[in-house]
């Protein structure tokens, strides 16, 4: 079972830490944007949508009413004969140019460089080899596993790894909130972490021959998951015990949804530490994990 107790303590921290040792000028400005184009996309697919009853007249407002508010699916949207209303139509055409642009763009170099991380690159030449051939988002060559050799930690507990994966937009929105709150985690806990890794155009089984390579006890990696209509800033966590590149999905866990909807990164971070925790007392992850 996750240890609640653990996790209230790491998120307690981990907020004290934020305030007395950011700006608040830093603070406020999480998750924000430069003033320009996609800023403007943004700002409109982020219009509550819960809070406008579009339906004329309907048989039971309270309980629609009700849906809107547990809910960020499109129900209730309405039409003018077989068209969807105006309003309907632009919120749903600036969530999907924001879920391409999360797909399409790459995770900004400052935010890469002030992780201080290893940077590397699978065997993905561009974008569009990276949408095409996920099984190269898979694998990194030989001049790169000996990079990692020399920059990074060998036989870490926990190696910790970022992929850009298929949301740039995610990477940005949450990771260095959750870093921040998984670093004070694993401390608490008792973990030594490895040297942290970015690899771009990576895909969730690069973990594995990374893992490998550095002979990580464990390895974790946190990576933009497919921009959907709701939300274009879904980060996953996957963690898997003794990595290798014949490891199966099945041994790997993992912890989804993460952004500002969903699971906070902070919570998120603290969260994970505690089943980082788990998987190395019991030396195993995925199906092979029982409580």
């Amino acid at each position: 079972m996750v240890n609640e107790d653990l996790i209230a303590r790491i998120v307690k921290a981990v907020f004290a830490e934020l305030n007395a040792d950011k700006e608040p000028e830093k603070i406020e400005s999480v998750n924000k944007v430069t003033k320009n184009d996609e800023e403007e996309i943004a700002e409109f697919s982020n219009i509550e949508e819960q809070d406008r009853l579009k339906v004329p007249m309907p048989k039971n407002e309270k309980a629609l009413r009700s849906f809107l508010k547990s809910t960020d699916a499109r129900i209730g949207v309405w039409r003018v004969g077989d068209r969807p209303l105006t309003g309907s139509l632009l919120k749903f055409r600036a969530d999907h140019a924001a879920a391409v642009d999360a797909v399409f763009n790459d995770v900004s170099e400052e935010l890469v460089d002030r992780l201080g991380v290893v940077k590397i690159q699978t065997m993905v030449k561009d974008r569009d080899e990276f949408l095409t051939r996920p099984d190269l988002g898979r694998m990194i060559d030989e001049t790169v596993r000996k990079e990692l050799m020399e920059k990074c930690k060998i036989k870490p507990q926990l190696q910790v790894i970022i992929a850009d994966g298929l949301s740039s937009r995610a990477i940005e929105a949450n990771i260095e909130d959750l870093l921040h709150a998984l670093s004070q985690g694993l401390d608490i806990c008792g973990v030594e972490q490895g040297t942290p890794v970015f690899v771009k155009y990576g895909r969730v089984g690069v973990m594995d021959i990374i893992g490998e390579t550095l002979n990580a006890e464990a390895a974790i990696i946190f990576i933009g998951e497919r921009p959907g209509l709701t939300t274009s800033e879904s980060m996953s966590a996957y963690i898997s015990y003794k990595p290798d590149r014949a490891n199966e999905e099945s041994n790997r866990t993992v912890l989804s949804n993460i952004h500002r909807g969903g699971t906070p990164p902070a919570e998120a971070g603290a969260c994970i530490a505690t089943v980082v925790k788990k998987i190395l007392d019991k030396k195993a992850s995925g199906i092979n994990l029982k409580d």
